[in-house]
């Protein structure tokens, strides 16, 4: 009977998890892109600088 590789399961879950945080992470960094002011417009505190 072949015994398991507790080693190498834990690695491939901690990958999966790392995999899964950063996908998370470059959706949210997106996700505020878009809902940041448009670019060709410039904001209120630019426009009235003394």
């Amino acid at each position: 009977m072949v015994k398991p590789n507790y080693a190498f399961a834990k690695r491939q879950r901690e990958l999966a998890k790392k995999q899964k945080k950063d996908a998370k992470k470059q959706k949210g960094e997106a996700d505020r892109g878009k809902g940041a002011e448009p670019e060709g417009k410039p904001s209120p505190s630019d426009t009235n600088q003394s």
